[in-house]
């Protein structure tokens, strides 16, 4: 998960000099009092004043123009070299047409373990186009409201990550402040509690929130492209606990390389939390490329890129629902596990999706049916692979290891029907008032013992009593009435479903 990138010595780290992490930097010259020089001009960015703001305006004059459906409330670009990642980040700062008076840079310490979040509080942040202004009020509200952060220079030091925005800022706006704050932590409750602290302290105030990410780190640009569109696809549901399991998820895998799926993930989360605070509803990618795909010279070791725009929309963008040709390769991957059960082949993961929800983790239930009746169901409602392998998982599971059944007969498969359930999180409800018949999956739990219904169930099940006695002691091993007791959990949850 989020990881300090560091590079043992200065020949070691030339490969991933511009497209990707950095340790050494620039000795600095002679500066104003709480200035803090540049430390990657001339190796992430020309040190050069006319060939920067060239180099600059060039790559903003080639970016598209983009239409935000909404109002825009934080963006999401990378960090390495310009000419690597410097496209892709052109994309997101062509996007800023009004003025921003204070810019909020969130993004990870590379060279530095940071327990909280690190901020420069006074100051100002020098670029070979000048220097930019510390904003020490917004900065003295924020080390006021909490103690997540704190006024630490160390890890802003040689930092790059927030540094290389600067330039692109400079030439896109007039007048602003900046605030520089990174972090690195792996706790996600730090980074909610920095984002609503970040939410609060500019309410009301025009502020921009730029977010400083790179995206995976250093596989294949073949096998980049899929991790990256994968998180990518969790980044859109606006959720960073679900983010953050997309992240273990991808890792878990155990893809070649694959170092990271985010260097900033931890500045990704905050990001999120306070721009979700903010108001904002959507996140609409503008464009997205790895390393490999820019350079084919880096195509055995990339990196990934995305420039990324949170706006709040009239309409928030709910996840799509799988079509119909995504849900036919479910079943049939669900199939072909069970029938290479029978045969006994052993589990393993299969290569990533081009379909990249089909990667997403998903909490998934898998049915099977034989006349009509039923043969086997198995599944979890906390996510713990990728729908993709927790169908395939699932399907086996279902057919061979449900212990109220024999397991499945060779002469069986061709009478089975396998069905599909796509759980949404399950939400703790107060009383069984709230539960819709018909729609709601449920989940009852007292200790030890627990049982599940999905929604399909009310088919077979319409009446709520019954619904509710029948899966206290039946599935939970409770008393019928278990339901009315308000010691009892109930938790509710909504299924995708689909079969043969």
């Amino acid at each position: 998960m989020p990881k300090i990138l560091l590079v043992p010595d200065k020949k070691a780290a030339f490969g991933s000099l511009f497209f990707g992490c950095s340790l050494f930097c620039r000795p600095a010259a002679a500066q104003p009092e709480n200035e803090r020089p540049p430390a990657a001009a001339g190796q992430f960015y020309p040190a050069n004043p006319g060939e920067l703001r060239n180099m600059v305006d060039h790559l903003l004059a080639g970016a598209g123009r983009h239409g935000l459906d909404g109002e825009l409330s934080a963006i999401l670009v990378p960090h390495a070299g310009y000419q690597y990642s410097g496209p892709i980040a052109a994309e997101a700062f062509k996007t800023l047409k009004d003025e921003w008076p204070s810019v909020i840079l969130i993004g990870p310490s590379h060279h530095v373990a940071v327990k909280g979040a690190a901020l420069v509080a006074r100051g100002s942040f020098r670029t070979p186009l000048g220097s930019v202004p510390v904003d020490e009020e917004l900065a003295g509200k924020l080390l006021a409201a909490s103690p997540v952060f704190a006024e630490e220079a160390a890890p802003h030091a040689a930092e790059h990550s927030l540094e290389v925005q600067l330039p692109f800022l400079q030439r896109r706006l007039k007048r602003f402040r900046i605030l520089p704050v990174v972090m690195n932590t792996e706790d996600l409750e730090i980074a909610r509690k920095a984002g609503l602290a970040i939410a609060e302290a500019v309410r009301g105030r025009k502020t921009l929130l730029v977010i400083s990410s790179d995206l995976s780190h250093y596989p294949r640009s073949n096998v980049a492209r899929p991790v990256d569109q994968t998180f990518l696809k969790a980044l859109e549901r606006l959720d960073p606990e679900y983010l953050k399991l997309t992240g273990q998820t991808l890792m878990s895998r155990g893809e070649p390389e694959l170092f990271t799926v985010a260097c900033g993930e931890t500045a990704i989360w905050t990001g999120l939390y306070a721009a979700k605070a903010l108001g904002a509803n959507q996140a609409q990618i503008l464009r997205y490329a790895n390393s490999g795909e820019l350079v084919p010279d880096t195509a055995d070791r990339s990196v990934g890129y995305a420039a990324v725009a949170f706006v709040h929309a009239g309409r928030p963008k709910n996840p799509d629902l799988l079509d119909k040709k995504a849900q036919q390769r479910l079943l049939d991957a669900a199939r072909t596990s069970i029938a290479d059960g029978l045969a006994q082949k052993r589990f393993s993961f299969e290569p990533l999706n081009k379909n990249y929800d089909l990667n997403l983790p998903a909490a998934v239930f898998v049915t099977l049916r034989r006349h009509g009746e039923l043969r086997g169901c198995v599944g979890t409602v906390e996510p713990q692979f990728s729908l993709w392998e927790a169908v395939r998982h699932f399907a086996r599971s279902a057919a061979f290891e449900d212990t109220r059944f024999q397991p499945l007969e060779q002469a069986e498969l061709k009478d089975i029907r396998v069905e599909i359930s796509i759980l949404s999180p399950p939400q703790r409800i107060k009383d069984a008032g709230e539960i819709v018949p018909g729609r709601d999956g449920v989940i009852v739990r007292n200790g030890r013992h627990s049982g599940l219904f999905l929604p399909e169930v009310w088919e077979s099940l319409p009446d709520k009593t019954s619904f509710l006695d029948t899966l206290c002691s039946q599935k939970a091993g409770l008393p019928p009435g278990c339901w009315k007791d308000p010691s009892v959990e109930l938790r509710v949850f909504r299924s995708e479903a689909f079969s043969e």
